[in-house]
């Protein structure tokens, strides 16, 4: 007779409503963590925003630099896994635990063999995705080879076809990053705090944005424009942008999910 039995059933993550002091206190918290550990918010910042300069390099090299603003736009899908980083940063700083950049970068490596990294690839999944509708949309609305980007812009705001699509893709943009970010606003640090699956962290996510719609939107919204005023002058407010917003979401994480 087979004496195994199954293992018990963990219950779900417990998420409660958030309230707009605990963006305030989340927020606080990002910018004292990243006074206590600068270095690690400028170097994961710093390489955040070379990914976007060699990305906008080698559009324009091409000849596609009229995909260099959508790319921008979609560039914030990523952050949740660039900013992994970060939170164990945060982690180790409020458990005492000792930091250094090998510790820090050994636990990034883990999580690719973990649940965390199937939460990366729906990250990437979305930003592909993003970039492929955006190539669509303008072969729809313009039909014409790619030019260069001064004379794609001056198209977008001087003709009747560019109002339209930036209208259209605006909207479809804003759905994309609803979805996305209430798929991971605390999916991504709540799988490198705890052993649970991604489908379970993605639930718990959307719990939290359900939960507290007005304040959760909001925070994504001001996440969203932060990191593309970061991403205008050639993505070099991203050091600092990045890490500050990298350690409130951990904190913002550990005050909406009650411990286990």
């Amino acid at each position: 007779m087979d004496e195994t039995q199954e293992a018990p059933l963990r219950p779900a993550p417990v998420v409660r409503r958030a309230d707009v002091a605990d963006i305030v206190a989340a927020i606080e918290a990002g910018l004292r963590d990243f006074r206590r550990a600068p270095l690690y918010g400028l170097f994961f910042g710093g390489v955040y925003a070379l990914g976007g300069v060699a990305a906008c390099y080698f559009m324009t090299a091409i000849g596609w630099g009229w995909l260099v603003m959508p790319m921008m736009a979609g560039f914030a899908l990523i952050g949740p896994f660039i900013a992994v980083g970060l939170y164990e940063v945060s982690r180790r700083l409020s458990t005492g635990e000792t930091l250094s950049f090998g510790a820090v970068l050994a636990c990034m490596f883990r999580q690719g063999g973990r649940e965390l990294g199937w939460m990366a690839l729906i990250c990437v999944f979305a930003f592909v995705m993003w970039m492929y509708q955006i190539r669509l949309m303008v072969a729809l609305f313009f039909s014409f080879a790619p030019i260069e980007l001064g004379a794609f812009l001056r198209m977008l705001v001087t003709t009747q076809q560019g109002l339209i699509f930036l209208t259209i893709g605006t909207a479809w943009g804003a759905v994309i990053a609803i979805v996305i970010f209430s798929l991971t606003v605390i999916s991504f640090p709540l799988l490198l705090d705890r052993d649970r699956d991604f489908i379970t962290a993605m639930i718990a996510s959307v719990q939290s944005v359900i939960k507290s719609p007005v304040v959760m939107v909001g925070w994504g919204l001001v996440t969203v424009a932060l990191i593309l005023i970061a991403c205008l002058p050639f993505f070099l407010g991203l050091p600092i942008v990045l890490p500050v917003l990298g350690h409130a979401t951990w904190h913002l994480y550990k005050r909406l999910v009650e411990p286990e």
